[in-house]
Order: C-alpha cells, then structure tokens, then sequence
C-alpha cells in the first residue's frame, strides 16, 4: 500500500462511515448537521459525531468534518456552537467554504486543521498559496483541472493538496452555481441543490444530457497521482449507499497497490452510463464526459447488492501491532503495542514439558487477528522450548490485550477551545440617498456615452484593458475561472503599463494573483467570492478589498444588515450567470466553427439559456445565463447598501441605455424578469441561536 496517499471515503450516515472503514479507508469525511454541502444526508450532530470520530480514531482512520456551506450573520451564532462541537470531537479537520468559519476556527481553537472545499473554486496557484498564507493546511482543487495543473499547484502552493478521484461531476466549478438557487430557491451553496444540470436540454435540435457528466473515475490514474505529490484522493458519494463506498474504497485500495480491480462490480455499484476521466485527462471540449444514468444502470445496480455487500463484511485491518509474549515463572505475560499506545495482560498457567519446540505454533496463535482492526507486525516470543504453554490461555491474552487497546485506541482527545469572539455588529441601515450605480460591461462596444455619465464606475474584461488605455471610472475585471494563470498574470501586467489601477477578483484565485503581481493595485472583491457574512467580508478587507459585492443569494435584508467597514454592493439587474464550466454544452451538438459566438439551451418550458463563451483556448471558461434577467429598478428604494451593479453580457447598446433609463427612472421591467433571491431567504432554514435571541 502506498501510505502516501490517503483514502478519503464519504460518511452520511454511521452505517456508510464503518462501511468505509471496513473497506480500508484511510479518513473519512462527513457532515454536521446544519452547516455542510449534503444537508439531505442523515450527517452527525453533537451526540453522534463523538462516536464516529472514537470508532474511527480507534481504526487508524481519521475524520474529516463538512461545514462547507455559505453562512448568514445571523447564523453566526449557531456556526460557533458547530465549531465547539467538532473541536469538543476531536476530529481531525474542518472542510470549509466560507472565511466565516476559518476566522472562528482560528480564533476558538487554532489547533484544529482547515482543509478549503472544493467550494471555493481553487483553479490554480495563486488562490491555493493564499489560502496558504491564511493558515489553511490543505486545499481540494477544483474538479476542472487536467493532471498537469493538478501537479504543477501540488508541488508549488505549499500545503497538501486533495482531489476527488471518484463519484458525481458537476459540470459548473463548484462554488460558481446558482442555477438551482435562481431555479426553485435550493441552493448547491447551501447544500441543498436540486440538481437542474441533470435534466434534459436542447441544442441544435438535439435533446439529451447536455449539463449532465458522467461520474469521474480516476483509479487508472492513482499510481501517477501518487507520484504528484497529491496527499489525499476524496472519494464523492455522502447521499449514495455503504455498498457503494465499499466498492470504491475497495478499489482504490487495489489501484494504489499495482492489483487489478473488479471495474464492472466498481460500474455496477453506481454509475451513469459508464465513467469519465473527466478534465484529468484533458476531455473537457469533447462530448465523453457527459451522460446520464439508465434503467439499465439501476438494474446492474440492484443486482450487484449481494457481491458488493462482501466488500465491508469484515474488519480492515489497518493498524499495525507489536506482540512481545514472556513467560516468567508460572506466569504467562502478553505486551502488545501499536508505536504510541501499549497494554499488558498476564495470567497464571500450569507449565508442562513440552515435547517439541512450540515457539511457531504460538506466533501463529498471537497473529490470529481476524474480526479486529488489527495485524501483527512483529511477534516476539520468550518461551522455552522445552516448556509447554497452552494455546488456549495465549489466544484469551490476545484478546485482552486488543480489546483493551481498542478502547485505548478509542479515547477522544479534544482541541482546547477557547471563549468565542464577540460576533460582529451590522451597520446601521444606510441612510436615503441616492444609490451609487456601478455595471459590467462584457465588451466595450455596451459603454455609452450615457453610461459613461450616469455610473460611478464600471468593469471591463481583463483581456481588453491589457490592450486598451484605462477609460474613465473604469475597473478590470479578472476572470472568474482562471485556469491559465501565466496568461492572467501577462494581461494583469500589461493592464499596469497602459495605466489601469483598479481591479476586481471573482475568487481567491484572483485576489491571491493580484496581489502577488500587482499590491499596490486597488482591489475589488466580485459576486463570485460568495461573501454572505460580516466575517467574510472581513476577510476579504484584511486582504485588501476596498469594495465587495454581496452574494446574489443573499436576500436584501441580510445584505443590509452586514457590517465591516467597505461599501457593500448588490446586483440589481442582468441575466446573471448561472453556471462557469470549463466544458462546453453546445460541443456535443455541434462543432466550434459552426456556432454562432454564444449558443444557446433551451429548457423543458422553452426558455433560452444563452452560453457565453470565451473561446476554445485551455485556460477559456463559459457562462450559462439566465433566460431573463434580475431586475430591481422599482424596489431601489429597497437596496439598503452603498452601491447597486447592473451586470449586462449580451445587452446592445441601445439595449443597455435603456436599461439605464429604466433606472434611473426607477420604472417596473417592459419585459419578463425575475427578482432573483432578493426576497427568498434561503438562509432560513436554520434557526438563530440562543445567543443571538438573548
């Protein structure tokens, strides 16, 4: 087995967790209830979670918490009593996508590790070394990443590093989803996705799985993610069953140690239509990686039960021991240690002559550890050859000692976990005046004259601004997918020469490069940071962000309510984006050549998802946009922050300069539109602590 790779097995419930344990998992992750990615999931709470992490602790395996979803200040109450819960555990780590988190963690109990979720969209170096710097000891990369990427950040940010390597793909990077929030009010955010990217679409006449991927699998690849660097492979599945986790664990196992494994039971356990090599294996621009789950697939599924439950009928044994048995006058005296931990057991026995050497029956005796999380490493044995020592009273001792050292084993040791800090005071709402306007432009061929005058400021792509002069009020807007980051940095620098000096960043990926390359730049913080908190936001300004726009899923209401001390802002127009894919859609129905610039899905009610695409080029992204668009320009009255972004992509000119009037004159929308989750607080759900009601 190559220890240097770590099996990480999904848990979400108890019966999955000893499933994947008994399979050979070497950690395990899991959700507590209320704050993690997979909220439909039976997941761990206070009285539950000490259990597992004993029974893992007690199996060399170790335990992984999810609070990985996005939080509202007023959970921040219920979050630090979360905290408490796995420190008071002794789990291993927390998996976290929001700043919130971190700065509790740090604050209440700095020995705890923070692992950063594949939630926050890590593309690339820069986002990985920040994350670094803010004292996080492992990132798991974005699913979008070919190998060379994966390998090129692992042995460069500095902190271990993880990647799924089995189980579902979603075709949006993760963390830059809002298709299910904007859709039904379930956010992937929040844990609650409904999964729309599974549904049919239509292209080009074509109808099928156009959003939907094939489940990865990279077991072929783990002998060459091993030599990466890679410190831990992450196995998805929290809301699939035990005998699927078995049969990925199993095979896992057997693809690190050179052995062949049972690829059509690994199928059989659960896939769609097969499986994808996914971005690993550069496939993001051809249609293999897409596919849906079959009745045919179900079928294979149920019958293969039986032969999968085989795979965790039996304890793993994965932790290693050291038998020393002596036999001093008429006692029998067993030892039995695992490197830290050591128990001692003797009893009193009736020697005999013996009428041959014994020392190899008794070895195999003492190695007999079947049914326990054991093996023996080494057996030492100092009895005689010429005394005669029952067996019988060596495999009692046996079992002594290992039970014994099971439950020493089994101890928890929590994180000393000190006095919270006080949570922070949102700002008074802001007083009536009038709304500071800011848009971004996809192009410049949408700024008009007209914008120019009635708009604070605006951003424009990168790619122009390292072309063009600096126009008046404007920003550069980085990507919000960089997965070319040398070319990022050349247009940043290029931007610099020609005079641009404010910037914004979608994710840390960005505000990690920014401000390596340029820190004396001013620095704007985009929708795509998810900041839904006072905490994150004060993340995001000791960084160096003078301005941040809130979350698009967080209602006005809360947006109001934030404090932190930088204008705050909100989007209040546009057919927002609800999807970033590195893979294209319209691929599979057509060639590149023969699309027009920005295709287009159409849905199951006949609405139209334009896809906006940057082009063929490796490090290019695309965006599904909303088929109508966000609008607010009668409820402006209603945005309490310091300043409103209209987001416009595809929009004219003439398009967008009435727009603007629209506006200004606060007017109702002409057309179709939706108010987004302006007023649905999908951070409801999770009821405010007794701290914050007191």
């Amino acid at each position: 087995m190559n220890n240097r790779l770590d099996i990480l097995a999904p848990a979400g419930n108890f019966e999955m967790l000893k499933a994947a344990v008994y399979a050979g998992a070497n950690s395990v992750y899991l959700g507590l209830s209320g704050f993690n990615a997979r909220r439909s999931a039976e997941n761990f709470d206070s009285a539950t979670l000490p259990r597992a992490v004993q029974f893992c602790h007690g199996r060399g395996v170790r335990v992984n918490v999810a609070l990985n979803t996005l939080v509202a200040d007023r959970e921040l109450g219920a979050l630090e009593q979360a905290v408490r819960t796995v420190a008071e555990s002794g789990a291993d780590a927390v998996i976290l996508q929001d700043l919130a988190v971190a700065k509790l963690v740090r604050q209440m109990t700095p020995g705890l590790a923070l692992h950063a979720s594949t939630q926050m969209s890590v593309t690339s170096l820069e986002g990985a070394k920040l994350l670094a710097q803010a004292g996080f000891s492992r990132v798991i990369l974005a699913r979008e990443l070919t190998g060379p990427e994966v390998e090129y950040i692992t042995k460069n940010c500095g902190i271990e590093t993880e990647i799924f390597i089995h189980g579902a793909h979603c075709v949006s990077v993760s963390g830059q989803c809002y298709m299910s929030a904007f859709f039904g009010g379930r956010s992937g955010n929040r844990g609650a996705c409904a999964g729309p990217c599974r549904l049919p679409y239509t292209a080009n006449g074509k109808t099928g799985a156009l959003l939907s991927l094939k489940d990865l699998s990279l077991m072929d690849q783990l002998p060459q993610i091993a030599q990466m660097g890679v410190c831990c492979v992450k196995i998805e599945g929290r809301l699939r069953s035990c005998e699927y986790v078995a049969a990925a664990v199993s095979a896992a196992r057997a693809a690190l140690e050179g052995k062949p494994y049972d690829r059509q039971l690994l199928a059989r356990a659960f896939s769609r239509d097969g499986f994808t090599e996914g971005f690993f294996e550069n496939h993001y621009l051809d249609g293999q990686m897409f596919g849906q789950r079959t009745e045919a697939d179900g079928a294979d599924t149920k019958a293969a039960l039986p032969a999968l439950r085989e795979l965790y009928r039996r304890e793993f044994p994965g932790v290693g021991v050291q038998f020393d048995l002596s036999l001093v006058a008429d006692e029998l005296k067993l030892v039995v240690s695992d490197g830290e931990n050591g128990v001692v057991k003797s009893c009193k026995v009736e020697c005999q002559k013996a009428e041959k050497p014994q020392t190899e029956a008794i070895c195999r005796s003492l190695e007999k550890c079947g049914g326990t999380p054991f093996y023996p490493k080494q057996v030492i044995c100092h009895i005689p050859d010429e005394v005669y020592v029952p067996l019988k009273e060596v495999n009692g001792l046996r079992r002594q000692v290992l039970e014994e050292l099971l439950r020493q084993r089994e101890v928890l040791h929590p994180y000393p976990c000190g006095k919270a800090p006080a949570l922070p005071q949102g700002r008074k709402v802001r007083p009536k005046q009038p709304l500071a306007l800011w848009a971004h432009f996809e192009s410049p061929n949408q700024l008009t004259d007209q914008a120019q005058q009635l708009l604070e400021g605006y951003t424009l792509p990168l790619c122009w601004a390292a072309e063009h002069d600096p126009a008046p009020k404007a920003a550069a807007a980085l990507s919000r997918g960089i997965f070319d980051e040398a070319e990022e940095e050349q247009k940043l620098l290029k931007a610099w020469e020609r005079g641009w000096r404010v910037f914004e960043a979608q994710s840390v990926c960005g505000l990690g490069l920014l401000r390596r390359v340029l820190p004396q730049a001013q620095l704007r913080c985009g929708f795509g940071c998810n900041v839904t908190n006072t905490l994150a936001q004060q993340a995001y300004e000791e960084w160096g962000a003078k301005t941040v726009t809130l979350s698009p899923e967080l209602p006005l209401t809360e947006a109001a309510k934030l404090g932190g001390s930088v204008p705050r802002g909100v989007l209040v127009y546009g057919h927002l984006p609800l999807m970033l894919l590195r893979t294209c859609p319209i691929r599979q129905t057509t060639t590149c050549d023969k699309c027009a610039a920005n295709g287009s899905l159409t849905d199951r009610k006949g609405e139209q998802i334009r896809v906006l695409c940057q082009g063929q080029h490796p490090g290019a992204s695309r965006q599904l946009l909303n088929p109508v668009p966000l609008w607010l320009a009668d409820r402006l009255q209603e945005v309490q922050v310091e300043y409103a972004v209209l987001y416009f992509t595809t929009e004219t000119a003439a398009q967008v300069d009435a727009v603007l009037q629209a506006f200004q004159k606060q007017q109702p929308c002409p057309g179709g539109f939706t108010r987004g989750l302006a007023y649905k607080n999908i951070f409801a759900g999770q009821p405010a602590s007794k701290r914050e009601e007191v």
